[in-house]
């Protein structure tokens, strides 16, 4: 933009970026000239207006740069009109009833503080501007504008803090965010033999191999010659796209691996995931591989999940949750993290939504994930400097870090951080930012920054209500630091997340435990979120019951897909295998007993009513889910048919695919009709 826009364009464009100010239409006639000259240079024939509905995927309509001119010919043309706004149909998107089918009209408005890029495949390049989704009477239909609108929140509420520490020069604070995306490779041949795998993402079948994760020889380990010239393509196709892929390796699961990239604001981060996502799934493709991004793909090894890292940053390069080396002294960090704390605590529930999924449903709460249970982890440090003010009303001194010397004399000391880390938490403070573990793999992170921009930003606006009326701004603010540790203490909690006694604990202290998708949507719609919505302009009330209703909408069609494919998988693969596996051991007990009359054919006839008798159970479970999947269809109010489908389809689901996976065992592995866990797992 710096070299081929005019210096007062790119000034002003600057100024919009950086401080937020209205974006002058004639800036965008200018900068879409420059845009198009820029995209043509580099091949592209067209233009999309690029957005994220609320189907948690990206969507975009593609129109050419060709105009015709009066006398014949064409001319390359692409205004600052069709720039700023673009018309796709928004009567097809989810809506949760903020549209009915005929209202159709929506738009497309351009989000410049997005970097627009080119994108290069088989339909050529095309130009693909970021842009956020509304209906015609201006509500939100995406997971964009809300959070744009968050960030401006927090972002107020952040500056009017920093004035009362004598920050003036900062104008606006941002939120950084670090996504870590954990997938999965299979073979594509071997994908392609698996209906689940097809048409819902996981494996809803199947029977763990005799070697899992058990080992941890997978975890960090040398990265397979395939899946490293898959790496490889995928950071040359991210950087061409400008996301900053940085960091890769292998998971614990065995075919599970992690991206993670440098960090940016929390509007681009969002974008750029959604990028990493669709890159991962086109190259993996390319090369004869899938890329699975779905929380579970396969029941016994750990599931995938995306750490969001986040932090505050001034425009000033400030980073307000960095302690300093002496954090008890740090008053202006304590204040922060005091109010973070508050918003966890208070709004447990709303982060808890920001994180559900059908398919977090299978992982949240085992041991490879965080529980369900929202708590803080501040590490030893940082609670001791709480600890000291709860207790005495002042905090003297920090634990340091020291040295760490690891006994080999060849081998460096360096400085030890001051205290370690906890994988078990949901929300981990690392040093100089959050870690939020419970993300959704496949999910995009909008939502969950949206909620933690939000949160946060009410308890600041709350605490400069207070800190702004105060006679003795030293006195208040240490007071209300003290008051807010000790009124929410219960959500620290640094110990194992994954152990019994956490849970145990965690409801003595009354912290939720909301273990489904299901029970985690009416968070959106309580008094007290629809409240704190409205109040900093991040949702309205209508916009929140929407986002409810496409919740149960999603996990609702969810399950009746999953139910659908077991359903069809059984009866048309598994019991015929099976019936083929029993016809031949009859024959073979037959043809020995024609052969010997009196030959031991025990073996034979005790896998024979082994088979038979899981074949009926089989038989009788797909009856009773095909019965349970019937009734939930018939349930017209969605919130009812959800929690019917979490009751009653999903125990269902798990009845049938009992016998079956007893049965993989039992079949020769020729009759089996679908690769196994061995051939996907292992076999890349």
């Amino acid at each position: 933009m710096k070299e081929r826009l005019p210096k007062k364009t790119f000034a002003a464009l600057k100024n919009t970026l950086e401080n937020g100010e209205d974006l002058d239409p004639n800036v965008a006639e200018v900068v879409a000239n420059a845009m198009k000259d820029w995209a043509i240079e580099r091949g592209a024939t067209h233009y999309s207006h690029w957005f994220q509905p609320m189907t948690g995927i990206t969507a975009e309509k593609h129109d050419s740069f060709i105009n015709p001119t009066p006398d014949g010919k064409i001319i390359m043309e692409f205004s600052g009109k069709e720039l700023i706004k673009g018309e796709p149909d928004a009567s097809s998107f989810p809506s949760g009833g903020l549209r009915a089918t005929f209202e159709a009209r929506g738009y497309t408005a351009w989000d410049c503080t997005s970097p627009a890029f080119l994108r290069e495949d088989a339909a050529g390049v095309t130009l693909c501007i970021p842009t956020a989704f509304c209906s015609y009477t201006g509500e939100a239909l995406d997971m964009k504008t809300p959070l744009l609108r968050s960030m401006e929140a927090i972002s107020t509420q952040a500056v009017r803090v920093l004035k009362l520490f004598g920050h003036n020069e900062v104008s606006r604070v941002s939120t950084s965010v670090g996504p870590e995306q954990e997938y999965f490779i299979v073979d594509k041949a071997k994908y392609l033999k698996r209906d689940d795998l097809i048409f819902t993402g996981r494996t809803l079948f199947g029977s763990m191999p005799p070697k899992g994760q058990e080992l941890d020889d997978h975890y960090f380990g040398s990265i397979k010659e395939r899946i490293a010239a898959y790496m490889k393509e995928l950071n040359i196709e991210l950087w061409k796209l400008g996301v900053t892929a940085k960091t890769q390796h292998n998971e614990v699961a065995p075919a599970q691996h992690e991206l993670a990239p440098i960090y940016a604001t929390a509007n681009i981060a969002t974008d750029h995931n959604q990028l990493v996502m669709e890159t991962m799934k086109k190259v993996a493709n390319r090369q004869g591989l899938t890329c699975l991004l779905h929380e579970k793909p396969f029941a016994g090894v750990n599931g995938s999940g995306k750490h969001n890292n986040w932090s505050m940053v001034t425009n000033t390069g400030k980073n307000l949750l960095d302690p300093g080396k002496t954090p008890h002294e740090n008053i202006q960090f304590l204040l922060f993290l005091a109010a973070v704390l508050k918003a966890v605590d208070v709004h447990a529930d709303l982060l808890r939504v920001s994180a559900a999924n059908p398919g977090n449903d299978h992982r949240l709460g085992a041991n490879e994930a965080p529980p369900a249970i929202i708590s803080v982890f501040l590490g030893s440090q940082l609670e001791d400097v709480i600890s000291q003010l709860i207790e005495t009303g002042e905090a003297k001194s920090s634990k340091e870090g020291g040295k760490m010397n690891i006994g080999v004399q060849t081998l460096p000391q360096f400085a030890k951080d001051a205290t370690d880390r906890n994988r078990t938490s949901p929300f981990a403070f690392t040093g100089n930012k959050f870690e939020f573990r419970m993300v959704a793999s496949s999910m995009s992170i909008g939502p969950a920054n949206t909620i933690l921009n939000t949160i946060v930003a009410d308890v600041l606006s709350e605490m400069c209500d207070m800190l702004e009326k105060a006679s003795n701004f030293d006195i208040a603010v240490h007071d209300l630091i003290k008051k807010t540790f000790t009124d929410h203490q219960r959500i620290i909690f640094n110990g194992n997340g994954y152990s019994d006694e956490w849970v145990e604990e965690a409801a003595k202290r009354g912290l939720p435990n909301i273990k489904s998708m299901v029970e985690a949507i009416p968070a959106y719609v309580t008094d007290k979120a629809v409240k704190i919505f409205e109040k900093h302009g991040v949702f309205s009330a209508v916009e929140l019951h929407s986002r409810a209703e496409i919740q149960y909408e999603a996990y609702a069609k969810a399950i009746n897909i999953e139910a659908k494919t077991m359903i069809s998988m059984v009866s048309v693969k598994y019991i015929p295998s099976v019936i083929n596996y029993t016809k031949k051991l009859a024959d073979s007990i037959n043809a020995v007993k024609s052969a010997v009359a009196d030959a031991d054919v025990s073996v034979q006839t005790s896998l024979l009513k082994e088979a038979s008798s899981l074949l009926a159970k089989a038989q009788a479970a797909l009856k009773a889910l095909q019965e349970a999947n019937d009734k939930a269809n018939a349930i017209v109010e969605v919130a009812e048919a959800a929690k019917f489908f979490r009751e009653v389809v999903v125990p269902a689901m798990g009845d049938l695919r009992t016998p079956i996976d007893i049965l993989e065992e039992i079949v020769e592995k020729e009759l089996w009709p679908v690769p196994t866990y061995g051939d996907l797992l292992f076999e890349v």
